[in-house]
């Protein structure tokens, strides 16, 4: 149990020290980080660690587009929502388990009667 809580404490720490760096971008690219944020963490399923890697990844692409001079939108691209997909593309989602769900509701029901219809 102590393991648990230690680790808790480190992830917390270094999920604070992301947050800093997020609040040392300019402004703009801010703005767009607090918008992806938002948006990205509606899809989140499980224990949402793998979106909170997609963040730190995202953190280090703003901060180096921020350093070479970027526009926020040249990072991105300018359907800033395409691009959070892309990023979600590996992630775990509500959506997922949405499909999952449905398909298997779908084979519970009718699964055993399809194999009997051959």
């Amino acid at each position: 149990m102590k393991e648990y809580f230690t680790r808790m404490m480190e992830e917390k720490k270094e999920y604070k020290q992301m947050i800093a760096r997020v609040k040392s971008l300019p402004e703009d690219y801010r703005f767009v980080y607090d918008k992806m944020q938002h948006y990205m963490w509606g899809f989140a399923a499980g224990d949402g660690y793998d979106m909170v890697k997609i963040h730190y990844d995202l953190v280090d692409l703003f901060e180096a587009g921020a350093a070479e001079g970027k526009h926020v939108l040249d990072v991105t691209g300018s359907d800033v929502a395409a691009f959070c997909d892309e990023l979600l593309r590996n992630a775990r989602t509500y959506t997922e388990d949405w499909h999952d769900r449905l398909n298997r509701d779908i084979q519970k029901k009718f699964g055993e009667k399809k194999d009997q219809c051959k």
